[in-house]
């Protein structure tokens, strides 16, 4: 038996060495003849090893290698090339052989990271719809999409497709973006040039139809171009706060659903924000782990709630950072408050078990100025508050960089346009430097 044939593709930094071993521990295949340098053979099989995502027969066919044809060494090496541009797929190797039947070939591929789809301005379909478009003229979409390459391409393509069907006729593009009201990537896919605008907007839920604040609000959407971007964030901004306040900590909006109004240059888009309110609950306080420089007491005087008040979370928030706050006061800079919820659902009320961090305590350490003059720095230094060894107290700095500043440079002719400003910690000594950047 004559040594396997191997050939390698390598891309995003993967190393020779991995590439080469994983030829060595494939089994060679049976010797025949494939193609040389400059030849060719006919190719028998193509498989395609290493997706979680993907079965060989949904990926092999994005090769563009067909069994039967004439195939030589540079069409194996463009089809590894096709895998690797699609973008689902962050490595490719691949190997071949001959078999009595011809040149088999087997790529090796390694998944890409995928994020969720997100239709922007298709106020004609549901997503269900869309999504089912995208699949029957994409054998490689699963619903999510990759980061980049040729797919998304792809992905618009049938988007157009399915547009149209429904006699529109433009182009879409598509962008990776943050989510409305998070910080999760998405893949937007946008049609260009929509001109259709919001016409009505039904509100589900009878709090937020009945708000005075959620309905003088409603003009930042209606009479503006159709986008589901801006729709949910205006949920996130305008209407969830409301539901919040009031204790309905598990509000869930659902994707908006639109319908056509009108024909012609007079169609209108009507939108209807589905709400899913959920229970409203009350406050049924917090306990403290970890904590020994404050004590529980101290800590629950930082608790502007009442056991039965609705656990409004507009104030459930500011109790952590105040915690946060008073901890940086005693030069606590590093302590950190992880707050898990806990539901009572039979009783609606909700409790909180907080866990502080409180790391080290920080003392002064430098006070270090560039950008100024000599009269300039002999003001600042005068005014400042925190001497060296003494507790650094987060909120006399703050103070300082607000409004200390401006009262020591009075009567002074400097100006400065911008100021660059650091707390360099250093944990082995359990100081801070304070670094100040006139400029």
């Amino acid at each position: 038996m004559f040594p396997m044939r191997v050939n390698l593709f390598r891309r995003r930094g993967i190393q020779l060495a991995l590439a080469l071993l994983f030829g060595v521990l494939l089994s060679p295949f049976a010797r025949a003849q494939a193609p040389t340098e400059g030849g060719s053979g006919k190719l028998a099989s193509v498989k395609v090893t290493g997706s979680s995502r993907f079965r060989s027969d949904q990926i092999a066919p994005a090769t563009g290698l067909k069994p039967g044809a004439t195939v030589t060494k540079d069409d194996l090496q463009r089809g590894a090339d096709h895998l690797a541009q699609l973008g689902p797929f962050a490595g490719v190797h691949y190997r071949y052989g001959d078999s009595d039947a011809g040149v088999v070939v087997e790529y090796q591929v390694t998944d890409a990271p995928a994020v969720p789809i997100w239709f922007d301005n298709f106020p004609w379909f549901t997503d269900a719809e869309l999504i089912s478009a995208v699949k029957s003229s994409v054998p490689l979409f699963d619903g999510t999409a990759p980061e980049h390459g040729t797919l998304l391409d792809d992905i618009a393509d049938a988007l157009q497709l399915a547009l149209a069907s429904r006699n529109v006729h433009t182009s879409v593009t598509h962008s990776l973006v943050t989510a409305p009201g998070g910080s999760e990537q998405v893949q937007e896919f946008r049609v260009d040039g929509m001109n259709l605008s919001v016409g009505s907007i039904d509100l589900s839920d009878p709090l937020a139809r009945n708000d005075r604040g959620i309905q003088a609000r409603l003009s930042d959407i209606a009479d503006h171009p159709y986008s589901r971007t801006a729709i949910e964030l205006f949920e996130f901004e305008q209407i969830r706060p409301i539901y919040l306040a009031q204790g309905f900590l598990r509000v869930r909006f659902n994707p908006p659903s639109t319908h056509l109004v009108g024909s012609g240059a007079s169609a209108r888009v009507a939108v209807t924000i589905a709400i899913e309110p959920g229970p409203s609950f009350a406050w049924n306080g917090v306990t403290w782990s970890g904590n020994t420089v404050i004590l529980s007491p101290e800590l629950n005087g930082l608790v502007t709630l009442k056991p039965g008040d609705p656990a409004d979370e507009t104030k459930i928030e500011p109790i952590w950072e105040s915690v946060h706050d008073d901890y940086a006061r005693r030069g606590y800079l590093d302590a950190t408050v992880t707050p898990r919820v806990q539901f009572d659902d039979a009783a609606k009320r909700v409790s909180y078990a907080a866990t502080i961090s409180e790391g080290p305590q920080y003392r002064m350490g430098k006070l270090v100025l560039t950008g100024l003059s000599i009269e300039g720095e002999r003001r600042i230094r005068a005014a400042w508050k925190i001497d060296s060894g003494a507790i650094f107290d987060k909120d006399v700095y703050d103070e300082f960089i607000s409004d200390g500043i401006k009262e020591a440079f009075v009567g002074l002719p400097f100006h400065y346009e911008k100021l660059g400003r650091f707390l360099q910690e250093d944990p082995k000594s359990d100081t801070v430097d304070v670094l100040l950047d006139f400029q």
